[in-house]
């Protein structure tokens, strides 16, 4: 899956996890964080808000997203 940031610098991850509708609510995707659901990189991520930035690869549910401009 592919992410295009349409001209903006960053997302942060809960706000991707969001929108995509990996998480229902700003709150189930805290805790999917919390809960270590989520790679970055390749790396579990905890940091709620870590700036995804072109190049960036996600991974949960399964599925891996690409970040892209």
């Amino acid at each position: 899956m592919i992410f295009n940031l349409n001209g903006a610098e960053y997302i942060e991850l809960i706000k991707l996890l969001k929108l995509l509708r990996f998480a229902e609510s700003g709150g189930h995707a805290k805790i999917m964080v919390e809960d270590g659901e989520v790679k970055l990189n390749g790396e579990v991520e905890y940091r709620k808000r870590a700036k995804l930035r072109p190049g960036d690869k996600v991974e949960t549910s399964g599925t891996i997203i690409s970040i892209e401009v």
